[in-house]
């Protein structure tokens, strides 16, 4: 705006002025009734997937939109062994069980620490829609260090409850992943130094891709709420993830894959790098074992882990 017409804008009469607040009003009304719409249309929407029994929240507008979605009459998917979930849900009334044991061992110049991680509990269940699972883990822990010349303590008991909403957002369709969203939170139920001692939220996204008959691709990104080891303070905890899955054979399967933990703002947290593997044997369709390993890449993480596990789908 030139300097004329600022000074015509400032000499501007009453009239004026509440001419623009009536047109203020209107704006913010109509941008109210924008926003009303576009929750009714979000919800419409929801309700036309529900109606429609369709697998996938939404559809990519790409190829056939990528039907995808659980498949019963394919071998049960699971969220284990690897770091990464599935981009998949259960479906509609299932439930799936999946459960293991992981042991963990890091040394460095000053003493050594172990873990044992037991039963790993996870429940699975579909409802309302192919789309949308409800999640609930509970886990008991047993973590012991030691002080080289020092003394040993040992903390057990069980770990805070999980508790969680997976979203399946679309299916493939051509270089278009499969998708799904994961919103969580621990709640405080766990026992003296493994509980948190408040609720920690966090959030998913998982996306993935069939290349062919027997090899595909899937990583997360994910955020959650986080209290540093030392200081107790919260910080923001990213990780991120990557994994290969193989078809070896017509029961028996494998996985490679990287992740990192990266702690922002944390006072004593520092960033981990992790490579593991493992093998995956389906007994029929609806059960299946694991067995995993993996070592730490950088000084911060631990130093290796190994477990084994299971998923039973109902």
């Amino acid at each position: 705006m030139d300097p004329p017409r600022l000074h015509c804008a400032f000499r501007a009469g009453a009239a004026e002025r509440a001419q623009m607040n009536r047109t203020a009003k209107l704006y913010r009304l109509t941008a109210f009734q924008r926003l009303a719409r576009l929750a009714a249309l979000a919800l419409a929407l929801a309700e036309h997937r529900l109606a429609a029994d369709a697998p996938t929240l939404l559809q990519w507008h790409y190829g056939d939109g990528g039907q995808g979605g659980p498949d019963l009459d394919e071998p049960v998917v699971t969220d284990r062994p690897d770091f990464t979930e599935a981009s998949s849900t259960v479906g509609r009334g299932v439930v799936q069980l999946e459960g293991g044991y992981t042991y963990a061992y890091d040394s460095d110049d000053a003493g050594s620490a172990k873990s044992h991680s037991f039963p790993e509990t996870l429940l699975r269940v579909g409802v309302l829609a192919d789309w949308l699972e409800l999640r609930m883990a509970w886990n008991y822990a047993e973590e012991t260090t030691t002080q080289f010349g020092g003394p040993r303590q040992t903390s057990t008991g069980a770990e805070d409850l999980y508790l969680g909403v997976k979203w399946g957002l679309t299916g493939q369709a051509g270089v278009l992943p499969e998708m799904a969203i994961v919103t969580q939170m621990t709640v405080p139920t766990g026992s003296g130094d493994l509980s948190a001692g408040e609720t920690l939220p966090g959030i998913v996204w998982l996306y993935g891709w069939d290349l062919n008959e027997w090899l595909a691709t899937g990583a997360q990104t994910k955020a959650d709420r986080a209290l540093d080891d030392v200081t107790g303070e919260p910080f923001l905890e990213l990780s991120q993830s990557w994994t290969v899955n193989y078809s070896l054979a017509e029961r028996l399967g494998a996985f490679t894959e990287w992740f990192v933990i990266a702690p922002e703002g944390a006072d004593s947290n520092h960033t981990e790098h992790y490579a593991d593997g493992g093998f995956t044997f389906l007994v029929n369709n609806d059960l299946q074992l694991d067995i995993r390993a993996g070592v730490g890449l950088n000084a911060a993480a631990a130093d290796y882990f190994l477990g084994s596990g299971f998923a039973i789908r109902r």
